[in-house]
């Protein structure tokens, strides 16, 4: 287990230097360091003097990938791309181009994503897999045709739609929370119950229909008509014995998800005001700050990589007989 483990992390460095070289390429394919220096002053006009300090200051005076000007190994050391991405690697995310800790920003903005995303992980999780057992349960009925219909139905709707709709009933026109924002403690609530709610709605449809096949494939085995034969009852069949045969799919998609879960929503934390890692990323985007956006994606490459390696090793805990050789 732990050679197995200390291998998966070997792998992972390729990939993590491949996801910052990609990074890199694709935000100064449409950005310049004197573009990003405009934005960050503020001014119309502003002189070439004051971006030229403004560069100095944060690094970003140096030749992007290659120093013709320097001798030896220091051709490629002595360049932005290899400035901000060593530290990456230790974990030392630097500082925004606005000049705060980037580190620091992201334990501050954990809280509030995570306030949102493990409920809606968890209830989602739960709605989404009673409602597909309650389908195939009822499989081949009018109650299953409806099931499949209205989670068509629910896939084919934008997130967006959700999101506006949730916010124009709930606050605008019945006043039952606010339309955005967020607060500490357990003032938070009432910020978090409507966003909570749409994020489990919206992914009712895809996840239910994607657990209902789940499922129905897991009818057709021989075990199941074993235990049918035996004269278990239907339910007993389902909850007790396909249920528990389909977890490794169920952990495939739901522990994958877990470490992304740190990464807050884009959509949802923007539209609802919410300070977490989600907007924080936007916003980063918007303001062009490289910085914030390298460690961001970074970071959401190495989690990535650890829901994966936590997914193999969750295998070994629902099905003894898979052994990580």
């Amino acid at each position: 287990m732990i050679a197995y483990i200390l291998r998966r992390a070997l792998y992972a460095l390729p990939i993590l230097l491949g996801v910052n070289v990609i990074t890199f390429v694709l935000f100064f394919m449409v950005n310049t360091p004197d573009d990003m220096a405009r934005m960050n002053l503020g001014v119309k006009h502003v002189t070439q003097e004051a971006i030229d300090k403004w560069k100095a200051e944060r690094g970003y005076d140096k030749p992007l990938l290659y120093n013709a000007a320097r001798q030896g190994a220091r051709k490629l050391t002595d360049t932005i791309f290899f400035d901000k991405s060593v530290g990456m690697f230790a974990f030392d995310f630097g500082r925004a181009d606005d000049g705060r800790d980037i580190a620091r920003e992201i334990r501050h903005r954990m809280g509030p994503s995570l306030a949102i995303a493990l409920p809606v992980f968890a209830v989602g999780l739960a709605v989404n897999i009673t409602f597909a057992l309650v389908m195939v349960f009822f499989r081949a009925s009018y109650l299953d045709f409806v099931g499949v219909v209205l989670c068509v139905a629910m896939m084919s709707i934008s997130g967006l739609f959700y999101i506006i709709a949730g916010q124009y009933l709930v606050s605008k026109l019945w006043h039952l929370v606010p339309i955005s924002g967020f607060a500490d403690g357990l003032d938070a609530f009432k910020f978090l119950v409507l966003p909570v709610a749409i994020g489990v709605v919206s992914g009712i449809g895809a996840g239910a229909r994607w657990y209902r096949t789940l499922f129905l494939e897991e009818m057709s085995r021989d075990y199941v008509r074993t235990a049918r034969a035996k004269g278990l009852s239907e339910a007993a069949v389902l909850f007790r014995h396909v249920l528990q045969n389909a977890l490794i799919p169920i952990l495939t998609g739901a522990v994958v998800v877990i470490p992304l879960l740190f990464m807050g929503s884009l959509i949802t934390e923007s539209f609802f005001g919410i300070p977490g890692l989600g907007s924080y990323t936007i916003d980063a985007i918007n303001a062009q700050d490289f910085a914030v956006v390298r460690a961001m994606v970074f970071l959401g490459s190495f989690l990535y990589i650890v829901g994966l390696v936590l997914t193999d090793i969750s295998y070994t805990l629902v099905d003894p007989r898979i052994r990580l050789e």
